[in-house]
């Protein structure tokens, strides 16, 4: 049975379980519902600023170890958002939490929850408002998450997609997808093709790429995991070649009526100098469209991109029990400094136009 809010094949969910990121615990509630135990730096979701002005202090090394605390995580970091089983209760589920994890470590954070999710169904939106009321009676702070970029599939072509764009947009959008001539791009389907281990070595080497110049290091998924995701069936793989040289490739699910991406490796700097980020976005949204599917889901990151590219955004919440009560009652003066998504709090198309 699926859970509530979840929008991801449940295969996904199970290899996250059997091949954890390093340093995390997976584990299930008595009725099923996945969390993780894992360290966790309280800068990870700080903004920006705040994280500048501490790097700048003496001893920072010895700080960002010391704000690095066990923490119990509700929900996965493959899922987009926090999972419960359908058959619980939200008051009951918020109560036992505080009982069972907040009160053994430091932090329980309830990661991503889909507050009045336009991805989510009406008993699902329903369910996660009742969870958010019964945890901010027992104490948890509800705190503004991250913000998860989607595009409604409500066009009939690329060409009525870019329309919808500024003039100004779509000059730079066409001038950066001239260079598609130049690619091959052949979608895979997840399974025999990644048989062999040198396919599995290429592919994630290309994914550390990615992961080094990311800003956020919290969960590095393993070879091990990816090599279990790409041999079971059910997922596509889009593949993008130059002169027979493999710079990319974008894991992605049709799932629920929707496209979900996933997952991406990059070969640098081909990739940047053939726009492989812009190519991708638009072969995924006719892919998504060609299957009539509702929506393209595109995950968390480079909100500011996403945004030039036409996404929407729906803001998270998570809720936050944290077990010393003089730093609960006090951590809402400073909540703010963590809720660096914020300014995507809008659902409105038009407002991500220049």
């Amino acid at each position: 049975m699926a859970f509530v809010n979840q929008l991801e094949p449940a295969s996904l969910l199970e290899q996250f379980e059997r091949h954890p990121p390093r340093g995390f615990s997976p584990l299930r509630t008595a009725d099923g519902a996945p969390l993780f135990r894992a360290r966790f730096n309280l800068l990870t979701t700080a903004d920006e600023a705040v994280r500048k002005h501490v790097a700048m202090w003496p001893l920072h090394g010895l700080l960002k170890r010391l704000l690095s605390v066990r923490t119990c995580f509700a929900g996965t970091t493959v899922s987009e958002y926090a999972l419960f089983r359908r058959t619980s209760d939200p008051a009951k589920v918020a109560a036992d939490w505080v009982t069972l994890y907040g009160r053994k470590q430091p932090l329980l954070i309830v990661k991503d929850l889909a507050v009045d999710s336009p991805l989510t169904s009406v008993g699902d939106r329903g369910w996660t408002a009742r969870f958010v009321d019964a945890a901010r009676e027992q104490g948890y702070l509800i705190v503004e998450g991250q913000a998860l970029a989607y595009v409604p599939i409500d066009f009939t072509s690329t060409d009525d997609y870019l329309s919808r764009l500024s003039a100004s947009r779509r000059k730079n959008l066409r001038r950066k997808l001239r260079v598609r001539d130049q690619l091959e791009v052949v979608p895979l389907s997840t399974g025999n093709a990644f048989a062999d281990d040198a396919v599995v070595d290429a592919y994630y080497a290309l994914f550390e790429n990615v992961y080094a110049q990311s800003d956020v290091h919290f969960d590095k998924l393993s070879r091990e995991f990816f090599a279990a995701t790409l041999r079971e069936p059910g997922g596509v793989v889009f593949t993008y070649r130059h002169e027979g040289q493999l710079i990319g490739w974008n894991l992605c699910y049709e799932h629920g009526g929707k496209l979900l991406d996933k997952y991406v490796g990059f070969a640098y700097p081909a990739a940047r100098e053939l726009n492989l980020y812009f190519v991708s976005w638009f072969i995924n949204l006719e892919y998504a469209l060609s299957r009539g599917l509702t929506h393209y889901i595109a995950g968390w990151s480079d909100p500011d991109v996403k945004a030039s590219l036409g996404a929407r955004f729906h803001l998270t919440r998570h809720a936050v029990y944290i077990r010393n009560p003089i730093l609960r009652a006090v951590a809402g003066r400073f909540i703010h400094h963590f809720e660096s998504d914020s300014h995507w709090a809008t659902d409105d198309f038009a407002a991500h136009r220049p």
